[in-house]
């Protein structure tokens, strides 16, 4: 293990206010939102939707990672050319989903646990052959009555540490998202409480299982009330409560908190993260900045609708959502910005 190079590379992913576009979705789930779009579901409309994205005009201003998926990361542009090749030579660096998904956690019903951890080193060094610099594994804690339980959370912890000291031993920097799922009428403490215990859990099994914290990227889920809760709170509100929730919970060691939006609005979820740097950037031990997919992916999506001549609309749609986040990032996304794109990508280089 390199730690250098593992330090490295999340500096290198968020330099100049960048953030992450997640592009990992699964051919299911990718599937799924062509159906809803009207979009014809097959493989060549995937690799055709995902050349739109990765050949977007100046998109590494303002993104500096993107997150593939098995089949992404092995395709290639209508010309030959390898996908990877494309983000590289943009000066993007590329990374992998390596989890398998969710399945039913045994004796505990309404919970999941994440499989992929069979054969996950002999995947990791072939990923790392074919590129990627770093990987992402998700874990979904559901908010219900009598749930989570201790054993849910202790289980995913406990996978995500593992997955974790697996990446860093094959030299790529993991991301781990323990995501506490929107869903539901939960309030904004209880959120916040299951939020907590969660990443208590995760640290404490990242320090059993020896995984080095400046080497990794925490990707959560912000503090918010339950979507279907009857009492939904502001934009300054839910960023002052998830703030200081990381704060009670994140070591300083962790140089990144790149937060998933789990199904946020991509106005919204700016709106959020705009309000967190704004009030707290340079207070704070780790940056805070994005890792969206349907946030910054889902305008561009409608507008192409697997038409070729519909692309260059479809990109500028993705890089304006790229656009509005890099500058959330910086404490500066406004109405303006949102509504004319009229931000110039001038990072300060910091993390």
């Amino acid at each position: 293990m390199n730690i250098n190079s593992l330090v490295d590379t999340v500096r290198a992913l968020f330099e100049g206010d960048r953030g992450l576009l997640a592009m990992d979705e699964s051919n299911p789930t990718c599937n799924k939102r062509f159906e809803a779009a009207g979009i014809l579901q097959s493989e060549e409309n995937r690799r055709e939707y995902r050349e739109m994205i990765i050949t977007t005009p100046g998109l590494d201003k303002f993104i500096g990672g993107v997150i593939l998926y098995d089949e992404t990361i092995r395709q290639a542009t209508g010309n030959g050319t390898p996908f990877v090749q494309i983000i590289q030579e943009a000066g993007i660096i590329p990374g992998i989903k390596v989890d398998l998904g969710e399945e039913d956690l045994a004796a505990h019903p309404g919970e999941k646990i994440t499989a992929g951890l069979d054969g996950l080193r002999e995947r990791l060094a072939d990923y790392s052959k074919m590129g990627a610099r770093f990987a992402k594994w998700r874990s979904v804690i559901t908010v219900a009555e009598f749930i989570p339980s201790r054993g849910c959370i202790e289980a995913n912890m406990q996978t995500l540490a593992r997955y974790a000291a697996l990446c860093q031993e094959a030299g790529l920097v993991p991301i781990v998202e323990p995501e506490v799922l929107m869903e539901g009428t939960h309030s904004m403490d209880r959120c916040r409480d299951v939020t907590e215990e969660v990443l208590r859990t995760l640290f404490n099994e990242l320090f059993r299982q020896g995984v080095i914290l400046e080497g990794l990227i925490l990707k959560p889920n912000m503090i918010l009330p339950g979507l279907t809760c009857s009492h939904q709170q502001s934009v300054e509100v839910v960023a002052k409560a998830t703030v200081h929730s990381l704060l009670k919970v994140v070591p300083a060691a962790v140089p990144a908190v790149a937060f998933l939006s789990g199904g946020q609005s991509g106005e919204l979820v700016s709106e959020r993260l705009n309000a967190m740097n704004l009030q707290f950037k340079g207070r704070l031990p780790w940056s805070l900045t994005f890792s969206f997919a349907r946030a910054i992916q889902y305008p561009a999506l409608e507008i192409w609708n697997g038409k070729e001549s519909n692309v260059p609309a479809a990109q500028q749609a993705l890089s304006h959502r790229a656009k509005c986040n890099w500058a959330a990032r910086g404490g500066e996304y406004s109405k303006a910005i949102e509504s004319n794109g009229s931000v110039t990508a001038s990072g300060d280089g910091s993390l």
